[in-house]
Formats: structure tokens, sequence, C-alpha cells
């Protein structure tokens, strides 16, 4: 293995002490994990999905594991902009304020985009960007009209500037929210909210992960080996990649997009880089060539 990872905390404790954040997704995978990470280092998290099971006991588990901060799960479907306006209402009118957005709620599949549906388009679309959407407008207006700062983090992915294949529906998605990343770190910037946003190559999930690549697909597919690093990775780096974003110490920080995916977007950008699967031998024949 090329390099491993440091699965400790990156930030000091106490670092979001008495800030409320509001984590679409919370309640598995990437999201969960963030929102751990969050609450151990003091915050009050609110975290949404569609199922309200799954926000309890994700609550519960976090809450009863000793971590600073509090977790409280409130079902809502982001699609839905008047469930998350009313929601955001709440939110602030429990707490009397919200500092931190993420906005990870997603859905994905892969296939051949002519065996798709209009339909498949939009349960992906309407999730990643249209729910996006929704809490961001929700959020940023209250930010505005009560003159607050605060942070948003949007969780894109790095075919969102590449395109590709077999995964178009959230191609398209994760571009309009790279697009409204970037868009609104300007227009914005004005009143004090920062646009940041995190493109992660794979992190495996048993929800996300099993669904792109069910029964083994990744092994069968080496899909590690398109990873210059050679690991998948750890969800405990991209939770201390998404709070040091959101937190102060990267307040100059607007408007950018952070991929952490152990190279694996460059890898398959270069175009010579398939040269990789050469062995010694066959690059001595080849150095023969240059006499």
């Amino acid at each position: 293995m090329l390099n491993t990872a440091n699965t400790g905390s990156m930030m000091p404790p106490g670092t979001f002490r008495d800030k409320v954040f509001w984590v679409t997704g919370g309640g598995t995978g990437l999201g969960k994990s963030m929102t751990k990470y969050f609450a151990e280092l003091g915050a009050t998290v609110v975290i949404t999905s569609r199922r309200q099971e799954v926000l309890d006991r994700t609550a519960e588990e976090i809450n009863t594991s000793g971590v600073e901060g509090r977790v409280i799960g409130i079902s809502g479907d982001v699609r839905e902009s008047e469930v998350i306006e009313k929601l955001a209402d709440e939110i602030f009118e429990k707490y009397g304020q919200l500092d931190v957005l993420v906005n990870n709620a997603a859905g994905n599949f892969i296939s051949p985009t002519e065996r798709l549906s209009a339909n498949a388009f939009d349960v992906v679309i309407d999730i990643v960007l249209k729910g996006t959407k929704n809490t961001t407008l929700a959020v940023g207006k209250k930010w505005i009209e009560k003159k607050c700062v605060g942070v948003m983090l949007n969780i894109t992915t790095t075919y969102a500037f590449t395109g590709s294949g077999y995964v178009v529906p959230s191609a398209m998605a994760k571009a309009g929210v790279l697009a409204l990343t970037r868009s609104l770190a300007v227009e914005w910037a004005k009143y004090g909210i920062r646009q940041v946003a995190i493109a992660p190559g794979p992190f495996p999930t048993k929800g996300a992960w099993e669904r792109l690549f069910p029964g083994g697909l990744d092994k069968k597919l080496n899909v590690i080996n398109e990873i210059p690093l050679r690991r998948a990775g750890e969800h405990s780096e991209l939770a201390n990649l998404a709070a040091y974003l959101v937190s102060d110490y990267a307040s100059f920080i607007n408007g950018e997009v952070v991929v952490i995916d152990g190279g694996e977007w460059l890898q398959g950008a270069g175009e010579m880089n398939f040269l990789e699967a050469l062995t010694p031998e066959q690059w001595d024949e080849l150095a023969k060539f240059r006499k």
C-alpha cells in the first residue's frame, strides 16, 4: 500500500461548540460520518432524510457515543420546497440560528443511458439538483433577511467537471450543483455567506457503494486500481476535510471545490496514463527505439 490514512481528528476539540449545522442525507453513509464528527467537535446537528426511523437510529447511536454536541433527526424530502422551507423555519425557531448547511443528500445508480426512463433521470436530478436548490434558497434567504453569516458545503463529484458515461443523470445534476456553488460564491459573498464543495472519489459505504457495485462488482472491475494511491478513502479523511472547510480556519476559501480521490480523476484524464499497465520488460523494449 502506498500510503495509509490518519483516522484521527484534525480539528481542535470544541471547534463547533455553540454552532448549529443542517446535514441533508445525514442518516447514512458519508453524511452520517460527517455528522458524527461535527457533533464530536461540539455542534448541534440537524439531520434530514425521508425515513425518520433511520434518522432516529443514527441520532441515538451518535448521541450515546460520548460526543460533546447533539444530533437531532427531522424527516423531510429535499425535493419538496415547501417541506424544506418549513424545516428551515423550524430549525431557526428552535435554535435561534443556523451556521452551516451541508447539501449531501444524493441518489445514483449505474446504467447505460439508453436503458433509463425519463422518470429515472428525474429521480436523481430531483434529489441532487432540485434538493440542493431547495435547501440553498430556504437557508440563504433567511441568512440574508436576518443578516446572518454562514457556510454552505455541497458534496459534488469529480465527474461534475469531466462528465462520465453510465452515471449521466448524476453527472448532469452534480454539474448543476457545481455551477451553483461557484455562482453563489460570488453573488452571496457580500452577505457573508461562503460556498465550498467537496468532490469525493471512492469512499465505500454500505448503501451507495453496494448500489453502484452490487455483487462485488467493484472487485471485478478493479476499481481500486483506477486510483494512483491504490486504496479507497477513509470516511474520517472526508469528515476532517468537511470540518475544515466550514470552519473559521477556512474563512478565506470561497467557491472552491476540493477533490479528495487519491488522484483517481487525474489518472483517468491523462492521455497516456494507460501506460501504467506496461511491465519493466516492455519499457526496456520501448527504450531501444529511443537510440
